[in-house]
């Protein structure tokens, strides 16, 4: 679904090339398309974000509630696209593609693989899954954030959350569900490119009661206080208890990686650290989990029962290095429990 003829015959002729798929239909607005996919029952749409007559955001409302079917999103990197994106994650589409330009929607073979993949990987999700992933209803508004002095604090726990497909939807249920008394500094690691991670933050920090906003260097860590990594960027801690960005080579083949922070909390913090691995495709966390259980930290994963994709969480656990297994629903609560624990050694100076 695209309003561009020439993104549609390069989107279809991309998808047309993978064996194991068929496009079975195109169209050129929302309107057109809920015709078609009720007529054509696809097992994926791919979708356009901004198209005329009826747009994305409002195409993807009447899927979820008539046809409920995995939505792949493709967006362009603008400050519009990326806000309009994270909001179609919110309303249940499983992931997005990013439009490497008007002139090469597909971009190079590379990318063009990546949009076959997301398919796929689409192609995979229930429609229970789905349905439970998807928010339709108008977000809460937000609720009395604490004062900003308690930033200023030191945390007694360090808090690393990491996600990847179907994350920020798992991120959207667990956040706002954290006290803002909660002693813990958070942060987030979500596989997402630059800009994106900035519109995740902002929306994050509209629903919840601590402060959510992207991470930058050199700001110390404090209670009650939700960074994200931004996107192309890894996220570490320093000795200092202070946030450290790098672009050093991608871990897992994407960079913020969880490995990455999950390895210099364990450092730092030690038993005080904590490790919660969400919904996600691949590895990424597995040695970061393992690292911070060495170090005298816990680890808590998301059950299959509620992850989009159950990759990530099953590779900590057949690793051996998870603590607790808990659905989504339940996860702010043994966060909470694990941050009132026993402190370990503390921070290494």
């Amino acid at each position: 679904m695209d309003d561009s003829a020439f993104a549609r015959f390069s989107i279809s002729k991309q998808l047309d090339l993978d064996p194991e798929i068929e496009v079975v239909g195109v169209a050129r607005d929302g309107i057109e398309a809920l015709d078609k996919i009720e007529k054509l029952k696809p097992s994926v749409v791919t979708m356009d974000v901004q198209m005329p007559r009826m747009d994305g955001l409002t195409t993807l409302k009447h899927i979820m509630s008539e046809y409920p079917t995995p939505v792949v999103m493709v967006s362009s990197l603008t400050s519009e696209g990326a806000e309009t994106t994270i909001e179609a994650l919110e309303l249940g589409a499983v992931d997005f593609f990013l439009k490497s330009s008007p002139a090469s929607p597909v971009g190079y073979p590379e990318l063009a693989s990546d949009l076959v993949n997301k398919v796929k990987l689409a192609a995979g999700v229930k429609v229970p899954k789905l349905l439970a992933i998807a928010r339709t209803k108008t977000a809460p508004p937000q609720r009395e954030k604490k004062p900003q002095w308690r930033h200023h604090s030191p945390p007694s726990k360090v808090l690393v959350i990491g996600s990847s497909t179907g994350g920020p939807s798992a991120l959207y249920k667990l956040i706002p569900n954290l006290s803002g008394d909660i002693s813990a500094s958070i942060l987030v690691v979500q596989h997402m490119p630059p800009g994106f991670t900035t519109s995740l933050a902002n929306r994050l920090d509209q629903l919840s009661q601590i402060e959510v906003r992207e991470a930058r260097s050199g700001e110390p860590l404090g209670r009650g206080q939700g960074l994200v990594a931004p996107g192309d960027y890894h996220m570490m801690v320093t000795r200092g208890g202070k946030i450290h960005l790098n672009q050093g080579p991608p871990v897992h083949g994407v960079r913020p990686a969880v490995d990455v922070t999950m390895e210099s909390v364990a450092q730092v913090y030690s038993g005080s650290a904590i490790g919660v691995v969400l919904t996600g495709m691949g590895s990424d966390g597995t040695r970061g989990a393992a690292l911070i259980r060495e170090a005298g930290g816990k680890i808590a994963v998301e059950d299959e029962s509620t992850c989009v994709v159950y990759g990530m969480p099953r590779s900590v656990i057949e690793s051996g290095n998870a603590d607790e297994v808990v659905p989504l629903s339940q996860m702010a609560e043994k966060i909470a429990r694990m941050c009132q624990e026993h402190t370990g050694p503390g921070t290494r100076g």
